[in-house]
């Protein structure tokens, strides 16, 4: 399900690009459902910016100069509608034409598709893809992500990238408590990682977050998939909004070592510069050359 509505910009005063608000992918922790969002219809029913491409133009030409366009952190610019409607390939068509670079966050395979202009704007400028793990495990990625690419097909993504000379960031998040915050998880997401020569790497502090909102949603799926742990949840966390694993430490300080070993950027401020600092063409210092 779809609908459109009236917009007047596509490009917000950070730079940030969303194109559809919902998503289909079911992920049961999406922090996107949350009530401050004021998303005022079904999250499945997803709203459709009326003239995206033609909308986003008219910001391009009116910039001083060129910059980064990050999109991806409230709706996946690969969805599911994406398939058909093609508006995120028109939009970083645009971006390519005027110069512009861009971060792109998702977890879709879908993004293979577009792989030519990605190029063609990594060659210009700078392109950096985004990509989301959370569990090494296909089987729980099924639960926990059931509408979107499972990890080893994300895997082969960065491994795409990767040969095509795009710089790629992962997000190893969100670690949920009780759930994937184990040892074993986190070594099998950081292998595919050093195998696809991730450039860097973060996380949210190894935990999660749970609004209003959010939370009744990952608590409906929790009964569903993993009985009893929604009591756990509600015993440690209450409405906190954050909820940390107590394995955290110990997985930062494996994070580290291997971050280190292989050399991927894992402080946020230097994988902050990276993925939305703009180098004009023919000066493409950032942190991510080689």
């Amino acid at each position: 399900m779809h609908h459109y509505a009236d917009y007047k910009t596509i490009i917000s005063p950070n730079n940030g690009m969303n194109l559809y608000r919902g998503c289909t992918h079911g992920c049961i922790y999406c922090d996107s459902r949350s009530l401050c969002y004021q998303i005022n219809h079904d999250f499945e029913d997803i709203e459709i910016k009326r003239n995206a491409p033609q909308i986003l133009e008219e910001q391009l030409i009116k910039k001083r100069k060129p910059c980064i366009i990050s999109t991806g952190s409230m709706c996946d610019p690969y969805i599911h509608l994406e398939e058909n409607l093609e508006i995120t390939r028109q939009c970083l068509t645009l971006i390519e034409k005027y110069g512009f670079g861009v971060s792109i966050l998702t977890k879709s395979a879908r993004i293979l598709r577009d792989l030519d202009i990605l190029k063609a704007i990594n060659k210009k400028t700078k392109c950096i893809v985004q990509m989301t793990l959370t569990t090494y495990d296909e089987d729980l990625c099924r639960k926990i992500e059931p509408n979107v690419s499972t990890t080893i097909e994300r895997f082969h993504v960065l491994e795409a990238m990767r040969d095509a000379g795009i710089p790629t960031a992962v997000w190893i998040c969100p670690i949920l408590p009780f759930i994937n915050d184990t040892e074993e998880n986190l070594r099998g997401l950081m292998d595919y990682c050093v195998r696809a020569k991730v450039r860097g790497l973060s996380s949210f502090c190894f935990g999660t977050t749970m609004r209003d909102g959010s939370r009744e949603y990952f608590y409906r799926c929790l009964d569903r998939y993993f009985p009893g742990v929604k009591q756990k949840y509600i015993e440690k966390f209450g409405n906190e909004y954050a909820c940390y694993s107590d394995n955290g430490l110990q997985l930062r300080a494996i994070t580290k070592e291997i971050c280190r070993q292989h050399g991927i950027m894992y402080k946020w401020e230097d994988l902050s510069d990276a993925l939305f600092n703009f180098e004009p063409m023919g000066q493409q210092l950032s942190l991510f050359d080689e």
